[in-house]
């Protein structure tokens, strides 16, 4: 039996996936969580063999919960659950340790076959993103190059949030974050924040454009 845990904000998403992870008689759903904070406590609680995890939660993203899950077991069996399939974020949430990448436009069954994989110890993609990871990384430096801490704090800086903000969401100092912000900056070519919305705007990490 496959001990599983679901992590997504939305109620109505999970109810919809748990009915495609019980239909299966080899994997058991032991826990679920509709934020980052509530998904660690219940990884910690239950230590699952398999988490699924959604990237885009209000507070702290997936991609942050992946890397403490990953900080506490490096052995851990991780699956990016997002509505994203831009490259960035493929990128990211592997960078982070995820083993596998499974959009929400896939079929219920293509979860299930990751479930299993993951647990097998092996990677998975789901199929509409592969040729995506597959092809060659641009030459210019881009969001792709950040790591995963800079990458959420990159996120919160295009939406507009305060370094003070930053600092409260991300449980750091407002010195580190204005480091990280400085660090981002010289990778990224640049030197305002108008011009990281900007990059955020063209990778497909925000929709719109923050007010001024």
């Amino acid at each position: 039996m496959i001990d599983v845990l679901l992590v997504d904000d939305h109620a109505v998403v999970r109810a919809g996936y748990r009915r495609y992870l019980e239909q299966s008689s080899d994997i058991r759903l032991v826990a679920e969580a509709a934020s980052a904070e509530e998904g660690y406590v219940a990884y910690c609680r239950t230590s699952p063999q398999v988490s699924v995890v959604d990237l885009s939660m209000p507070g702290a993203s997936g991609v942050q919960l992946i890397s403490r899950i990953m900080a506490r077991d490096p052995h851990a069996r991780v699956i990016a659950f997002s509505m994203h399939d831009e490259r960035l974020f493929i990128t990211q949430a592997l960078a982070a340790g995820a083993s596998a990448y499974v959009t929400k436009n896939s079929a219920g069954e293509i979860l299930i076959e990751a479930v299993r994989e993951v647990h097998a110890g092996r990677s998975y993609l789901s199929p509409d993103i592969r040729e995506r990871v597959t092809a060659a990384r641009p030459v210019a430096p881009g969001p792709d190059s950040l790591s995963p801490r800079e990458f959420e704090v990159f996120r919160l800086l295009a939406q507009g949030l305060s370094v003070a903000k930053i600092a409260d969401s991300l449980n750091l100092s407002q010195k580190t974050v204005a480091n990280h912000q400085t660090q981002i900056k010289e990778k990224l070519g640049v030197t305002t924040t108008a011009a990281l919305v900007h990059l955020a705007l063209g990778s497909g990490l925000i929709k719109h454009s923050v007010p001024e």
